[in-house]
C-alpha cells in the first residue's frame, strides 16, 4: 500500500490523472481493511487430517516477525473443532474430517464460521470457511424392490408413483433425473416437487391384457449430475390382477402439516383418508408409507387401519425443518392409491444459548490498563428468529465489563483499575439469554487471576519504636525486634531490613546495633553505658524484593537505663592515695552546730543511683561531730571543750541508693585551735604520709634521670672529640697496622709492668720510638724499665722487668706523679693510675698501642698534641 501510495503521487505530480490514482489507492486500502476483517475460504469438502485451508497470518497482514508477539489464535462456536493453526501459527489447517452432508445436510451454502483473535494491539478478525460438496454419495432409493398391482382393466396414462431416491449431495452431484428400461406398455414421468425433490411416476401406455402376460419386470435407475456419474437402480415388480371396478382416492392429494418441535412422543401428528366406492373386502382399505426414508419412519407410525400418524421419535427443528411422506392406501382388491404429505416443523424456543470462552489474557497483571481485552466470548443458539436472538450480561459489581466484537462474539475487557491487595481472584460470571417465551439462558464462570506487580511499599506496624535497654548487657543481646508487612506477595513482597542512618552522634551510634536482614531484629553490638550514652536512635530501612524496589524507614529510638555500676566520687575534700584528706581549723570557742566543712561529691549514674546521703562513721570524738544526712555539711555535734584533743579526724562515708548501694569515704582532719599560728605547731607535726613518700619518690626518680642524662651527654661528648682527632689524623690505624712496616724496627718496646687489663680499672699506655735517632739534647733518655716487643708480645706478665730489658737495672722513676717523655727510640710504659702528657717529637713515624691489639697512630701528628684517656 505504501508503495502504491507512493506511485499515486508521483502520478499526482505528472499529470492531473494521478487525483484519481490517488482516490483509488484509498479506496483499496479500505477494502483492504475490511476483507482483513472478514476473510473468506472455500474447501471441498472430504480433505485429509493437515490439509491446507489458507494462509491465515499472510491474509490477516501479519509478517513472520511480527507473529510471536501478536499471538494469533483462533476460537469456533462450533462444539467440534474443525480447524487448527500450524505450530508457528501461519496457515489454518483442517483439524478432523469434513463431511458437508452430515454437518448441513440439505442446506447450501454450507459456511464454518470461526474468529482470528490477536494481541498487542487486540484484534478479532471473522473467518469463514465455505464446504464445497463433492459427488461423494450416490443416488439410493429406500427399497430395491418396489410392487405394483395393476388391474388388467386399467385404462392407459393411468400413473403409479415409483417414489424417489435419495442423493444427499447438492448441487449437480445431487439426483438429475430417472431411467426406465425401455417397453412399450409403460413410460416413466418425472415430477419435481416445490422444494427440488424429483419423483419418478410410471405410466401405463397401453391396455394390460392378463392372460398374455401376467408379471411385468422393469428396472428404474437414478442418475445423479456428478463428475463422475453416479447412480442407483430399484427393481419394478407390476404384477396384473383380475378386475377390481374402483381404487381408493384420498381426501387430498397433498397434506400438509404444520408440528411443533416439542411435540411429545406418541401424540397424534396427522390423519389421511381414504375412500374406496366397491363393497367387501375390495373396499376395506389399509395405509403405508411408501417411498419414504428409514429415518422419517422411525420419527413418525402410521396406523394401517385407521390412518393415523403419530410422533414415534423427537423432532428438532434445528436438524431438519421439513420432510415429506408419501402414504399409500391399497384396498382388499390390491388397487391403490397414494397421498403426499408435507410436513413442516415449527421451531419452539427449546435450545438455551451456548458460550465458548478463550482467555486472553490470565493472570492479569494488576497494572493492567482499562480498555485491555482479557477475553473472547462466543455465543450461540441454534434456535431461529427470537428464540436464536440472544444477549449477554455480566453478574455482579466487577472491575470488567463485556463490549459487543459481533453479532455473536463479545469481548471482556477491564473496566477499572485492578488491585490484586484487594482481591487476588475474579471470578466472572457471564450469562446468555435468548429472546424466547420463555426465555432460556445459559451462564458459564470464568476464574481471572490477578498477578502481583510490585506497587506496594513495605509498611512498619509503627512509624516510630521506642526500646528500653539497661547498660552493661552483654554485646549481642536483643534491644527490639521491628516489622514491616508489604500487601505485594512472591518477592514484590519479601522484605528486608538495613540500617540507614542514625542520631547526630551515628558514628559512634549506629555501630551500638545491628539489625538482621530477615527477621527486622536489632541487636546490641557491644556493651552500652548509660554515662556515655544515654539514648541514641537509628533509622531502619525496610525494602521489598520487587524490581524497582520499594521500601520504607521506620525510627528506632534507644533509651538506655542506668545501673548502679558507679560508686559515689568524692569531690571535696580532695582525694588522695587512699581515702581523701583534708585539715580545717575549728575554734576551740565554737558553739554546736559550728560548720566544719562540707563534703561533696557526686555520682555518675542516675535516678536513685545517683541519691547520695552521708554518714559519720569514725571520728576521734564521736560525739563532738556529725554529718547532714543529704547535705554533707560536717558540723560541731556540741561546744568545744578544753578537753578535746588538738587533732581530730573525722571519716564520712558518702552512700547512694543504688541496688546493691556503692559508697565512698572521706577524711577529714580538724584542728582545734583559736588561730592559724596557733595551728600550726600541730600541723608540723603531722608525719610523711602518703603524699609526701609519693613526692620523694618522683624527686629521686628525676633526679636520676638527669644523672643518666649528663653521663651520656659526657660520653658522647668524648667520642666526638676522639673522633674528629682521628679523622685529622688521617686513615685509621687498624688499617696502618696491616702495612709492610707494622712493628718498629728497632723493636718495640714495654714498660716491664705492662698487664692486660679492662677500662676504667687499668690500663697501660705503651709509645715506641722511631728507628732512626734522634740528638740526645733533643729527646732525652726515659728513667722507666723498658721491655722488648718481642718479651711483651709472647705474653709475659709485667711484675718484673726484664734482665733482657734495655732498662737500668734497679731504675725506678723519680716522680711517678710527673708527665712523662718519651725519647726517640724506645718506648714508654705509662701507669693508668693517674693522667699523663706526653708529647711527640717532630717527624715521629711509629705510633701507640694500648693493649696488644690497641689502635695505631701513625701520619699527621703535630707538635705538643695531647691525648687524654
Amino acid at each position: 500500500i505504501k508503495r502504491l501510495f507512493a506511485r499515486n503521487l508521483r502520478r499526482q505530480r505528472l499529470g492531473p490523472g494521478g487525483g484519481r490514482a490517488l482516490l483509488g489507492a484509498v479506496l483499496l486500502c479500505v477494502w483492504w481493511r475490511a476483507a482483513a476483517e472478514r476473510l473468506r475460504y472455500a474447501i471441498p469438502e472430504e480433505l485429509g487430517r493437515g490439509s491446507l485451508v489458507g494462509p491465515l497470518a499472510r491474509d490477516l497482514g501479519l509478517s513472520a516477525d511480527e507473529l510471536p508477539a501478536r499471538k494469533l489464535r483462533i476460537v469456533a462456536g462450533d462444539e467440534k473443532q474443525y480447524f487448527s493453526l500450524e505450530e508457528d501459527n501461519r496457515n489454518l489447517r483442517v483439524k478432523d474430517r469434513i463431511d458437508r452432508e452430515s454437518i448441513c445436510g440439505a442446506v447450501s451454502p454450507c459456511v464454518l464460521s470461526l474468529e482470528a483473535v490477536v494481541e498487542n494491539p487486540f484484534d478479532i478478525f471473522h473467518v469463514s470457511v465455505a464446504i464445497q460438496d463433492i459427488n461423494d454419495n450416490a443416488p439410493q432409493f429406500d427399497g430395491e424392490l418396489v410392487t405394483i398391482e395393476m388391474i388388467e382393466s386399467t385404462p392407459p396414462g393411468t400413473r403409479f408413483p415409483l417414489g424417489s431416491a435419495r442423493d444427499p449431495d447438492i448441487g449437480e452431484n445431487s439426483l438429475q433425473n430417472y431411467e426406465l428400461t425401455p417397453n412399450t406398455l409403460f413410460s416413466l414421468l418425472v415430477r419435481e416437487s416445490p422444494d427440488g425433490t424429483k419423483h419418478a411416476e410410471l405410466v401405463l401406455e397401453n391396455v394390460l391384457d392378463r392372460e398374455k402376460q401376467r408379471n411385468h419386470n422393469l428396472i428404474l435407475t437414478a442418475v445423479d449430475g456428478g463428475d463422475p456419474v453416479r447412480s442407483g437402480t430399484a427393481q419394478i415388480k407390476i404384477n396384473v390382477t383380475d378386475a377390481n371396478d374402483n381404487p381408493p382416492v384420498f381426501t387430498k392429494e397433498i397434506y400438509t402439516v404444520r408440528l411443533m418441535e416439542n411435540l411429545p412422543e406418541g401424540s397424534l401428528a396427522f390423519q389421511v383418508k381414504a375412500t374406496d366406492n366397491d363393497e367387501g373386502t375390495n373396499a376395506e382399505i389399509t395405509y403405508s408409507f411408501s417411498d419414504t426414508a428409514k429415518n422419517i419412519r422411525q420419527l413418525f407410525t402410521l396406523d394401517p387401519r385407521t390412518g393415523d400418524v403419530k410422533v414415534a421419535g423427537p423432532l428438532d427443528y434445528e436438524e431438519r425443518k421439513y420432510y415429506e411422506v408419501s402414504v399409500e392406501g391399497k384396498d382388499g382388491g390390491g388397487l391403490t392409491a397414494h397421498a403426499k404429505v408435507h410436513i413442516d416443523i415449527i421451531d419452539v424456543n427449546d435450545h438455551a444459548p451456548t458460550l465458548s470462552l478463550l482467555p486472553i489474557l490470565n493472570p492479569i497483571p494488576e497494572d493492567s490498563v482499562p480498555s485491555t481485552v482479557i477475553a473472547v466470548i462466543n455465543v450461540r443458539d441454534r434456535d431461529s428468529g427470537e428464540n436464536g436472538e440472544v444477549s449477554c450480561k455480566m453478574d455482579g459489581k466487577l472491575p470488567f465489563r463485556l463490549e459487543t466484537s459481533s453479532e455473536n462474539t463479545y469481548k471482556l475487557i477491564i473496566d477499572s483499575a485492578l488491585d490484586r491487595e484487594k482481591a487476588s481472584e475474579h471470578r466472572v460470571s457471564v450469562v446468555a439469554r435468548d429472546r424466547g417465551r420463555p426465555a432460556l439462558w445459559s451462564s458459564t464462570e470464568l476464574v481471572l487471576e490477578v498477578s502481583d506487580v510490585n506497587d506496594n511499599a513495605p509498611v512498619f506496624e509503627e512509624a516510630a519504636y521506642s526500646a528500653y535497654v539497661a547498660e552493661n548487657n552483654a554485646a549481642g543481646a536483643l534491644v527490639v525486634r521491628v516489622q514491616a508487612r508489604d500487601a505485594d506477595a512472591g518477592a514484590n513482597g519479601r522484605v528486608s531490613y538495613w540500617l540507614a542512618g542514625g542520631s547526630a552522634g551515628a558514628a559512634g551510634a549506629a555501630p551500638l546495633v545491628s539489625v538482621e536482614a530477615r527477621s527486622g531484629a536489632l541487636y546490641a553490638q557491644r556493651s552500652l553505658d548509660y554515662e556515655q550514652c544515654r539514648e541514641f536512635w537509628v533509622a531502619v530501612r525496610a525494602q521489598d524484593g520487587g524490581a524497582p524496589a520499594r521500601s520504607s524507614t521506620a525510627t528506632v529510638r534507644v533509651f538506655v537505663l542506668d545501673r548502679n555500676d558507679n560508686a559515689p566520687r568524692v569531690l571535696w575534700p580532695a582525694a588522695g592515695a587512699g581515702a581523701a584528706a583534708a585539715f580545717e581549723v575549728v575554734p576551740r570557742s565554737a558553739e554546736a552546730g559550728y560548720l566544719v566543712a562540707k563534703v561533696v561529691a557526686v555520682d555518675a549514674d542516675a535516678g536513685r543511683n545517683a541519691w547520695l546521703s552521708y554518714e559519720l562513721v569514725q571520728a576521734s570524738e564521736p560525739a563532738l561531730f556529725r554529718v547532714g544526712l543529704h547535705s554533707g555539711e560536717v558540723r560541731t555535734a556540741r561546744a568545744v571543750s578544753e578537753r578535746d584533743a588538738a587533732k581530730q579526724r573525722v571519716v564520712a562515708v558518702v552512700k547512694d541508693h543504688g541496688q546493691p548501694a556503692l559508697s565512698a569515704t572521706a577524711t577529714l582532719h580538724v584542728v582545734l585551735a583559736e588561730s592559724l599560728q596557733e595551728a600550726l605547731p600541730e600541723l608540723s607535726e603531722r608525719p610523711a604520709g602518703a603524699e609526701a613518700a609519693a613526692a620523694a619518690a618522683e624527686l629521686q626518680f628525676y633526679l636520676v634521670l638527669a644523672l643518666a642524662l649528663l653521663s651520656a651527654l659526657l660520653v658522647l661528648s668524648v667520642a666526638l672529640a676522639v673522633l674528629a682527632r682521628l679523622r685529622r689524623a688521617g686513615p685509621p690505624a687498624v688499617l696502618r697496622c696491616l702495612g709492610a712496616q707494622r712493628f718498629s724496627l728497632a723493636g718495640a718496646a714495654f714498660p716491664a709492668d705492662f698487664c692486660e687489663g679492662t677500662l676504667p680499672y687499668s690500663y697501660n699506655l705503651c709509645v715506641a720510638a722511631p728507628a732512626r735517632a734522634v740528638p740526645e739534647a733533643a729527646w732525652p733518655p726515659p728513667p722507666v724499665p723498658v721491655l722488648s716487643a718481642e718479651e711483651l708480645l709472647g705474653g709475659d706478665e709485667c711484675e718484673k722487668p726484664s734482665p733482657n730489658s734495655s732498662a737500668v737495672v734497679g731504675e725506678t722513676l723519680a716522680d711517678p706523679e710527673a708527665p712523662q717523655v718519651c725519647k726517640a727510640e724506645s718506648s714508654c710504659c705509662f701507669s693508668s693510675a693517674f693522667p699523663y702528657l706526653v708529647t711527640f717529637p717532630p717527624g715521629f713515624p711509629r705510633g701507640v698501642w694500648v693493649g696488644k691489639t690497641g689502635p695505631c697512630l701513625r701520619q699527621g701528628m703535630k707538635e705538643r698534641d695531647v691525648f687524654f684517656f
